[in-house]
């Protein structure tokens, strides 16, 4: 009967841990989805104006304004 047991324990072990993992995967989605439409805002905005973003958000400093 104890190895029944030890099964059973076992299962309910591996199936806490998938629904735990999904559950964790489920929140991430969204996280995903929006980084992925950052990402491309991103890179639309660095077809219109032929810049990168990093250039595009790079703060002038006052020595190179007067230039």
């Amino acid at each position: 009967m104890g190895q029944h047991q030890d099964t059973v324990k076992n299962t309910l072990d591996i199936m806490a841990a998938i629904a735990a993992i999904s559950s964790f995967l489920q929140l991430l989605t969204p996280l995903f989805g929006l980084i992925g439409a950052i990402w491309t805002l991103m890179r639309i905005a660095e077809m219109i104006t032929g810049k990168t973003v990093a250039d595009m958000i790079k703060r002038k400093r006052p020595e190179d304004a007067k230039q």
